[in-house]
């Protein structure tokens, strides 16, 4: 799923992402909408991922990647349903579980804001991140690797890296305490 630096942020296509995972397309603020947010939420149906939890999803990406920030409005409920024909129920469950987490705060007659930020990195170091991602993909799409086929070389990378590190970390500390121990009778 994505998330579009527009109104509210879902799965979709390639522009200005502010989830992690694939790109954000283009979005348009939903008819009507008074206050614009940051972000537009777009579905993904066939990923199996309940509905409220890819917008949960969508939100926390663009949180993580600094395109909502504490204060920042988000979609309205009734924006979401009509642009995404789904139960303001499913959309009020997201915002719920948001506000659970201390991401985000209802305030009654107003909308729901952003609370807090997941942010790790600076927006700079992002884009440079952004645009030395996005030449691999290109690379790896003239290798001829299709979405799917990048998607599984990058998560198994991913987890091999994460793997590595936390093998590192365990014998790094198991040498460490060999050597606290060495000497000691």
């Amino acid at each position: 799923m994505t998330i579009d630096k527009s109104v509210s942020g879902g799965s979709g296509g390639g522009g200005t992402p502010a989830g992690a995972g694939s790109g954000g397309g283009g979005g348009t603020p939903a008819p009507g909408s008074r206050g614009a947010s940051p972000i537009e939420f777009r579905l993904d149906i066939g990923s199996g991922v309940p509905t409220y939890l890819q917008l949960v999803q969508q939100v926390e990406h663009a949180l993580r990647l600094g395109y909502l920030k504490p204060g920042d409005q988000l979609p309205r409920v009734r924006d979401v349903v009509g642009s995404l024909a789904i139960n303001p129920n499913t959309v009020l469950k997201a915002y719920r579980e948001l506000e659970n987490k201390g991401l985000a705060a209802g305030r009654p007659g107003q909308g729901t804001f952003v609370q807090a930020t997941l942010s790790q990195v600076a927006l700079p170091e992002l884009t440079a991140l952004r645009r030395s991602l996005v030449g691999w993909l290109a690379t790896a799409e003239s290798s001829g690797l299709d979405e799917d086929g990048i998607v599984a070389l990058f998560t198994s990378a991913l987890r091999d890296f994460y793997k590595r590190r936390a093998d590192q970390a365990v014998h790094g500390r198991a040498a460490s305490d060999d050597n606290e121990t060495e000497g000691v009778a």
